[in-house]
């Protein structure tokens, strides 16, 4: 199976665990630790799960060989640092600002594919992109906040998608050699064992005394989120994986709606509408590719 030609689930698994993934901002503003911490305990509370979870869907884990080992140890230290520089900015700016700058890694893991393929994107692909561009800035100006009191906060949020792309290509490069369960399984050890020191050397609550947002954020945007992404990554495109990210800013703006009574705007409606229509675009171009 090639990626021109991906399989039936792998698009509607992206799309779920980009929904999944979404929640995670509100989750770490709710947990009572520190915001390292909090992403230890993301990883470390979804590692047996995805253990037993590749034992029983005939995915055992199995040491990978040196060499995959050490690729998949530099995609967690790209991963852990993504999450300590992400939650950090959570808490330091707005929900809107953290997730839309936390995924700038939807054009630079787009811009890698194309990079790769050695081509110029089609017309299709390069009004898909278009779009999704212009959503996003709709979304920005309508419900980000930038302002000097957020630019570090900001600032770490970008930092932390530039790290996630790293995090991606190595993953997208592994997938050939790995099932995606173990796979997941040992980017959140290694994950694990790298945040928990940085957490104590900051000097951060680690123990908390409400787990539930904790073991809620395990699940949702590590078992559930990273694991639907890792399955589509073997299967999607990069540009394809890369817009799908742009959904999250639009759900993320909805939770902020809800929880917080950030008033969406006629912008920010805009920007959603533009993001999906960017998606159904790209979902047409590749279906008319597997149907020839």
């Amino acid at each position: 199976m090639t990626q021109s030609h991906p399989h039936s689930l792998a698009y509607p698994a992206l799309l779920l665990g980009n929904v999944a993934l979404a929640f995670g901002p509100w989750l770490v503003r709710m947990a009572d630790t520190g915001a390292v911490a909090a992403g230890f305990w993301r990883l470390a509370l979804a590692a047996p799960f995805l253990f037993l979870l590749a034992g029983v869907s005939g995915q055992p884990v199995r040491w990978p060989g040196r060499r995959l080992a050490i690729a998949l140890f530099a995609a967690a230290a790209f991963f852990a640092l993504d999450l300590a520089a992400w939650h950090a900015g959570i808490r330091l700016t707005k929900l809107g600002n953290a997730t839309l700058f936390g995924n700038f890694a939807s054009f630079a893991f787009a811009a890698y594919g194309l990079w790769m393929a050695r081509k110029w994107p089609s017309h299709m692909q390069a009004v898909a992109l278009v779009l999704a561009a212009a959503g996003v800035g709709a979304l920005m100006a309508g419900s980000a906040e930038l302002s000097a009191r957020h630019v570090r906060g900001d600032s770490l949020c970008l930092a932390a998608g530039l790290l996630y792309t790293g995090y991606l290509i190595i993953v997208e490069r592994s997938r050939g050699r790995l099932k995606p369960l173990p796979l997941l399984f040992m980017a959140s050890l290694f994950g694990a064992i790298i945040l928990l020191p940085i957490s104590l050397a900051f000097g951060e609550r680690v123990i908390p005394h409400d787990w539930t947002p904790l073991l809620i954020l395990a699940f949702t945007s590590q078992i559930l989120g990273q694991g639907l992404l890792v399955y589509a990554i073997g299967h999607v495109p990069p540009l394809i994986v890369g817009l799908a990210f742009l959904t999250q800013p639009a759900i993320s703006a909805l939770i902020g709606w809800l929880a917080y009574g950030e008033t969406l705007t006629p912008l920010d409606w805009a920007g959603a509408i533009a993001v999906g229509i960017a998606l159904v675009l790209v979902r047409l171009r590749l279906g008319k590719r597997a149907a020839n």
